[in-house]
């Protein structure tokens, strides 16, 4: 808790301010979430270039910045050239070092972690903000949305729920804590369409638009979480490390962030309307 109090207000300023701040808060927090996977996927026998993998996917939202402030103008193929070079350097690799599953496993943890995370930056310079308190507004729409489905999954299962949900991957969750979990994430949705995104960004959504992005954002939380537990439940890790006293690491505080960012991205640029 104590962590929180002090990271969410500093984090949250870091966004109004947008910029070089911004691109290199997302940079580090996808650095250290890829390093982080890495070690999961070590345990899980899969070892991959678990040196360069974290470079990238730190890299990738820098090159979305520069790209953005024209510094530099880094075409999509340069992706495709990271790719020949990974598969080239597993040629050095034995058969027995499992080489195939290394480059799986590095392309994959660079695209999960520093380019799902890059939809962060996406939706503070969304084509729809105006101001940089807009591009904050924005940004922390599913962040706290994804908030409200955790605590309502909690409170819900704690309180009514029996019937869990999947235990083979997480024992803890429930069906009714699932349910509640969409329930409270959709009030949520209406009240921060009401008092926060309306006023601060002069955007709104539909009654339609509220009960869909609430719906399949809670939806899409939930389901970033359990991926997550399915990939240490297969490496037999209980946490992504221990950076984060008592939290675990930075991609289990992150875990349903990596699916809600690009979904929220497409859904708001189809759902968005302007509000006087």
């Amino acid at each position: 808790m104590l962590v929180a109090l002090v990271a969410i207000p500093i984090a949250g300023y870091i966004v109004y301010l947008g910029g070089w701040p911004f691109a290199i808060l997302v940079s580090v927090v996808a650095g250290v979430a890829a390093w982080e996977f890495f070690r999961i996927a070590a345990a899980g026998g899969v070892h991959a270039f678990d040196k360069a993998g974290p470079a990238l996917a730190a890299l990738v939202p820098l090159v979305i910045h520069t790209n953005r402030i024209g510094v530099t103008q880094v075409p999509l193929a340069a992706a495709a050239l990271v790719l020949l070079i990974i598969f080239a350097a597993a040629v050095f690799r034995r058969v027995g070092e499992r080489p195939l599953a290394a480059v799986a496993a590095t392309v994959f943890g660079v695209l999960y972690t520093g380019g799902m995370l890059s939809f962060a930056y996406v939706l503070r310079y969304h084509r729809f903000v105006v101001e940089d308190l807009g591009g904050l507004a924005l940004l922390g729409f599913p962040l706290v949305l994804t908030f409200a489905s955790d605590t309502g999954g909690y409170a819900f299962g704690r309180l009514f729920g029996r019937r869990k949900l999947y235990p083979a991957v997480s024992a803890g969750k429930t069906v009714v804590g699932s349910l509640g979990g969409v329930f409270l994430t959709v009030v949520s949705t209406w009240l921060y369409v009401r008092f926060a995104l309306q006023p601060a960004a002069q955007l709104s959504l539909t009654l339609t638009g509220i009960l869909v992005f609430g719906v399949l954002m809670s939806v899409t939380a939930q389901i970033g979480d359990l991926a997550e537990s399915l990939l240490k439940r297969e490496a037999g890790v209980k946490d992504s490390s221990h950076l984060i006293p008592g939290h675990g690491g930075v991609l289990d505080r992150f875990d349903s962030m990596l699916f809600v960012l690009p979904v929220a991205t497409v859904l708001l640029t189809e759902l968005l309307i302007a509000t006087p």
